[in-house]
């Protein structure tokens, strides 16, 4: 991480403006799509962290606290989140979707609250800060020296995000500001970071970046060359099922793409930095997917029938690649292809999962089983089905991920099967909470390994 000196230093502003923000902040939190928590009510709102990055513009962390069991890695129930905010008398009518509320106590009393992000002088300013490497009480802004980046881009909003929020600025760089904030070094900065030492190019690598000390050590955003032309796996994989195209190629060059990244994540981080307990053994891990399962079917009534037949497919786990550095949660959503050549991005995990988890060592097979769930999943989306597409697909990709790594994932179809259901499970729990509707989608999948299992 290159060395920064201080630009200023401010101290964080008094908790005093919370008096006019906590009651409009626990009525919006749970409206924004990146908000974890919405299966469970809201009970309070702690700060955690306050400072004014520039007039009118307060930087945030707050604790949500909810009824129920803690999250995991947490200390209590609840998240923290990251929050610009923005306060001004009246509010210009571009601002509108910005809004969240009028104060009506305490000293923002009148003033209109707004989410700073989607302002273009915020957004523009926080570059800024980013081109200009120093510290604002608890925040850190810095950045790669040996890259030049320029002023003056104009930002916009990237609205395809959901976990987190990202701005593009002038169709060269994209910021992504991490909503929720676990302790410790994100993923997110550490891996492409780590991959760009390696000389590895199918991962951007990080420009700049901003992480907090208070209240704990954190990754707040990273800023990473903006891809224009691309376009993302998943958009390319409907496209040609309305098309009625094929896609073998294109997924034969992303298994290949994958496994160069594995190799590259190998090399950037050696086994010697993982610990005994890092990854789990087959027993331990059969066992922990298992406990996966029968908490997700105590949530999802649906999945009840199939547990004998999943937890089948757990027990006979075969031996496993030795483990390493992965993704974490490979998808076509993950993958751009600009031209004839793929990428691979968002390296943040699986967001509910602990960050100390996603940063640990784990099966290359778990990546390869997210991407083979996801043809499936672009291929249930389509009305008639297309099941043969998406039996091409993974086929292509295996053999292109066999032509990369020197091991084919087809030779371990007992390993491959516990991998695609222990994401199958992860799906259903995921669409049951936020997308009701799509929970067909994995079911078809939980029932096909249910029996294969079985």
């Amino acid at each position: 991480m290159t060395k920064t000196a201080s630009l200023r230093t401010a101290r964080p502003v008094a908790a005093e403006p919370m008096a006019s923000l906590k009651g409009l902040l626990l009525e919006w939190l749970p409206q924004q799509r990146w908000f974890a928590g919405k299966d469970r009510p809201v009970t309070d709102l702690k700060l955690l962290s306050m400072t004014e990055l520039h007039p009118g513009c307060l930087h945030l962390l707050v604790h949500a606290e909810h009824t129920g069991p803690a999250t995991p890695g947490a200390s209590r129930p609840g998240d923290c989140y990251q929050l610009l905010l923005g306060a001004r008398r009246e509010l210009p009518p571009r601002l509108a979707e910005a809004f969240i509320g009028r104060a009506g106590t305490g000293p923002l009393a009148g003033m209109a609250v707004y989410d700073a992000l989607r302002e273009p002088r915020s957004a523009a300013l926080l570059l800024d800060r980013l081109r200009h490497p120093g510290t604002t009480g608890p925040l850190s802004f810095e950045r790669d020296t040996s890259v030049c980046l320029p002023a003056g881009l104009a930002p916009r909003l990237l609205a395809a995000e959901q976990s987190n929020t990202s701005l593009v600025y002038g169709d060269q760089y994209i910021l992504k500001v991490f909503r929720r904030i676990q302790p410790g070094i994100n993923p997110d900065w550490e891996v492409p970071w780590a991959l760009a030492r390696t000389g590895c190019t199918r991962v951007p690598a990080p420009t700049a970046w901003f992480r907090t000390s208070q209240p704990f050590e954190a990754t707040l955003g990273v800023l990473q060359p903006f891809l224009p032309s691309a376009t993302d796996g998943w958009t390319l994989g409907l496209n040609a099922l309305a098309a009625e195209n094929d896609f073998t190629r294109e997924a034969h060059a992303l298994g290949l793409a994958t496994a160069e990244v594995h190799q590259a994540l190998a090399a950037a981080f050696p086994q010697g930095q993982f610990g005994p307990e890092a990854a789990p053994q087959k027993g331990r891990l059969a066992q922990e997917m298992t406990e996966r399962l029968h908490a997700t079917a105590r949530a999802v009534p649906d999945l009840r029938p199939y547990v004998p037949g999943l937890s089948a497919a757990f027990a006979s786990l075969e031996a496993d690649r030795p483990a390493q550095r992965i993704h974490g949660d490979l998808h076509l959503g993950q993958v751009l292809r600009a031209g004839s050549r793929w990428f691979v991005i968002d390296f943040e995990g699986e967001p509910s999962r602990p960050l100390a988890e996603r940063r640990s060592a784990h099966s290359p097979v778990r990546d390869v089983a997210g991407m083979l769930r996801s043809f499936d999943y672009a291929a249930r989306t389509r009305r008639p089905w297309h099941p043969e597409w998406a039996r091409q697909c993974r086929e292509a990709y295996c053999a292109g991920y066999a032509r990369g790594s020197g091991w084919d994932p087809r030779d371990e179809p007992g390993v491959l099967r516990a991998y695609e259901t222990d994401r199958a499970v992860y799906e259903v729990l995921y669409e049951a909470k936020h997308r009701p509707d799509w929970l067909p989608v994995p079911m078809a999948a939980i029932r096909r390994l249910a029996v294969l299992g079985g």
